[in-house]
C-alpha cells in the first residue's frame, strides 16, 4: 500500500474507543485517507454525513469506524428488546454486503457488538435464526431486510445509526421504493445518525439524503478528478470478430494473473468464459444466473489468487475490495458513464497502480463520447495490430444435460392456452368409406380424392316446407320472433332450432286468436322473408 494517497491525520489522534482502535491496528491502518480525514471528525460528533470520493479510498472504513464509536458511546435504551437492532447498513448487491461484513468483523473484533449479514440466494433459515438470536449491527440487501422485517424477525424502532452505501446504484437497480419503505420505519432523522457514501452522488441521491437525513454535511473529495490518476487507460477499436482474439492476445502479453473482464450481458459472459477456457485461461463468469454459493466461491478464489480471470457484469463493479488487481478490461463499453468509473476502480486501489483497457466495438462505441465527457478527458487510443490478435480455438459445444427441458415462455398467450409449449402433432384420421368408396389422402395436407369413378349422389331438392323452416331458423338466429299462422299448422322439421320454440317434433307457437283479430291490417308482419 502506498502512503502517497494518505493524509497527515492519524487514527490515534481521533477520539476513538480503545477496542475500536485495536481493530484499526489489526487491519493495518495508521493514517486516514482524505475521505476519512474529512468525514470522521464530523461523524464522530454525531452529525449526518453524505460523502463522495473516488473508488478505493476507504469509504467503508470511514462509516464503520463512525458507526462503532456511536454505538459504544451511546448505550442502547433499557426498553430495547433482544431482536431490536441498533445499526443498519444497506448495500445494493450481495457481493458488496458480504465485503462490508468481512471488513466490519475485522474492525469489531475487540468489541462486544454482534454482527449479521443477510442477502438473497442462500441460507434463508440460517440467517433468520441469527437475527432471531439478536444482533446489534445488521448488514444486508434491501429485499432480504424487508422480508425478515415483515415477518417480525427484528424491528427497527431503536436504530441509532443508518448507513446507505452506493446509494446511486440502488436507484439504478430499482431499489428506491424499498429504501423509502425502510426509511419510513426508522426513528425520525433527528433521533438517529445517518451516513450516505458513494463514488458518485447524483441529484436524485442528494434529494433522498436531504429528505430523510438531518441536515447532512456534504463532503466531496476532488470532485473534478473522477477517475484515479494511477490508472493507465487505453482504448482499442476492434471489430466484433476481433474482440475475443484481441483479449486473448493481451492476456497472454501481460501475463495476467489477477484480471477482471467486464461485459454488459450475461450471455456474453458465458460465451467469453467458454472461449477463454478453451484457450487455456482459468476464467469464471460472475453473473446473476450463477448460484450465490458459487459466486462467493469464485470471489474467494479470485481474492486468493487461484482464479486468474474473473468475467463479470456490473453486479461486481461496486464496492468490492480485491487487492492487487493488475488489469481491468472493458470488453463491452458500459452504457452508463458512472459505471466506467466503478469498473476501472477495481484496479489501482489504496495507492497502487493499474491498467484499464477498453474495447470500442461498433455496438458500444456510441457510449464513448459520454464517458469521456464524464471523466473530463480523452482516453488514449491504441492500434489493433496483427501481432496482438491471438489465434483462438473455438469453444466446444456442450450438449444439454439429460432430462433438460427448455423453460416455458412466460406471457404472450391466453389464460389456459398453450403458450411456451411445442405445438401438438395431429394424428391423421383413418380413411372412412363414403358410399362404398374409400378416400385416399393426397400429398397435400387436408386434400382427399375418391378412388371410384361414380360421384356421390346429389342431395334431394328442397321442398317448400324445408325452405320455410330454414327461413324460420334464420329468423331465430336474428332473434326475430316468427309467429306466422302458416307455421302453426305444421310441425317444424328436425334441425330447426328457432329461439321461439320451434324444434324437432314441436310446433311453432301461433298468434293467439285474440291477437290475430285485434291486429290492424296496416300492422307489419314479423315473418322473415
Amino acid at each position: 500500500m502506498s502512503d502517497e494517497h494518505l493524509s497527515s491525520l492519524t487514527f490515534s489522534s481521533l477520539p476513538l474507543d480503545r477496542s475500536i482502535m485495536q481493530g484499526i491496528l489489526d487491519a493495518g491502518f495508521t493514517h486516514c485517507t482524505p475521505i476519512q480525514a474529512q468525514t470522521l471528525p464530523i461523524a464522530l460528533q454525531g452529525r449526518d454525513v453524505a460523502g463522495q470520493a473516488q473508488t478505493g479510498t476507504g469509504k467503508t472504513a470511514a462509516f464503520l469506524v463512525a458507526l462503532y464509536q456511536s454505538l459504544l458511546s451511546r448505550p442502547a435504551p433499557a426498553s430495547r428488546s433482544p431482536t431490536s437492532i441498533r445499526a443498519l447498513i444497506v448495500a445494493p448487491t450481495r457481493e458488496l454486503a458480504v465485503q462490508i461484513h468481512k471488513d466490519a468483523a475485522v474492525l469489531a473484533r475487540h468489541t462486544d457488538l454482534k454482527l449479521a449479514v443477510v442477502f438473497g440466494g442462500t441460507d434463508y433459515d440460517k440467517q433468520r435464526r441469527t437475527l432471531a438470536d439478536g444482533v446489534d449491527v445488521l448488514i444486508g440487501t434491501p429485499g432480504r431486510i424487508i422480508d425478515y422485517f415483515k415477518q417480525h424477525v427484528f424491528d427497527l424502532r431503536h436504530v441509532q445509526v443508518l448507513v446507505l452505501d452506493e446509494a446511486d446504484r440502488m436507484f439504478d437497480l430499482g431499489f428506491i421504493a424499498d429504501i423509502r419503505f425502510i426509511l419510513r420505519r426508522l426513528p425520525r432523522p433527528e433521533h438517529r445518525q445517518s451516513m450516505l457514501f458513494s463514488a458518485t452522488l447524483s441529484h436524485r441521491v442528494l434529494e433522498l439524503a436531504y429528505e430523510h437525513m438531518n441536515n447532512p454535511e456534504l463532503v466531496r473529495i476532488e470532485p473534478d478528478k473522477v477517475t484515479i490518476d494511477r490508472v493507465r487507460q487505453v482504448i482499442y477499436f476492434p471489430s466484433m470478430e476481433e474482440k475475443i482474439p484481441l483479449l486473448a492476445g493481451l492476456l497472454r502479453e501481460t501475463e495476467a494473473h489477477r484480471t477482471m473482464v467486464f461485459v454488459n450481458t450475461r450471455r456474453m459472459a458465458e460465451k467469453l468464459e467458454a472461449s477463454l477456457r478453451a484457450n487455456g485461461f482459468h476464467a469464471q463468469a460472475l453473473s446473476g444466473d450463477v448460484p450465490q454459493k458459487k459466486r462467493l466461491q469464485f470471489l474467494r478464489q479470485f481474492h486468493e489468487g487461484e482464479l486468474a480471470v474473473l468475467i463479470a457484469t456490473d453486479v461486481a463493479s461496486r464496492g468490492l475490495h480485491i487487492p492487487d488487481v493488475s488489469h481491468v478490461f472493458n470488453f463491452d463499453l458500459p452504457q452508463d458513464p458512472p459505471d466506467y468509473v466503478h469498473r476501472i476502480g477495481r484496479t489501482a486501489r489504496a495507492g497502487a497502480d493499474g491498467d484499464a483497457i477498453s474495447f470500442g466495438c461498433e455496438e458500444y462505441a456510441i457510449a464513448l463520447p459520454d464517458i469521456e465527457a464524464y471523466i473530463g478527458h480523452k482516453i488514449p487510443v491504441a492500434a489493433v495490430t496483427p501481432d496482438l490478435l491471438a489465434k483462438v480455438e473455438p469453444a466446444p459445444y456442450v450438449p444439454p444435460a439429460a432430462g433438460y427441458a427448455r423453460p416455458a415462455r412466460r406471457g404472450g398467450g391466453r389464460p389456459g392456452g398453450r403458450a411456451g409449449r411445442a405445438p401438438r402433432r395431429r394424428e391423421a384420421a383413418a380413411p372412412v368409406a363414403v358410399n362404398g368408396a374409400v378416400p385416399v389422402v393426397d400429398a397435400a395436407p387436408g386434400r382427399r380424392r375418391c378412388l371410384t369413378a361414380d360421384p356421390p349422389p346429389r342431395p334431394p331438392p328442397e321442398t317448400p316446407a324445408v325452405r320455410a323452416a330454414r327461413r324460420c331458423c334464420r329468423a331465430g338466429a336474428r332473434r326475430t320472433p316468427c309467429r306466422s299462422p302458416r307455421h302453426a299448422r305444421r310441425a317444424a322439421p328436425a334441425g330447426c332450432r328457432r329461439r321461439t320454440g320451434c324444434g324437432p317434433g314441436r310446433s311453432a307457437r301461433p298468434w293467439p286468436a285474440s291477437a290475430r283479430s285485434a291486429r290492424p291490417p296496416s300492422a307489419p308482419r314479423m315473418h322473415a322473408r
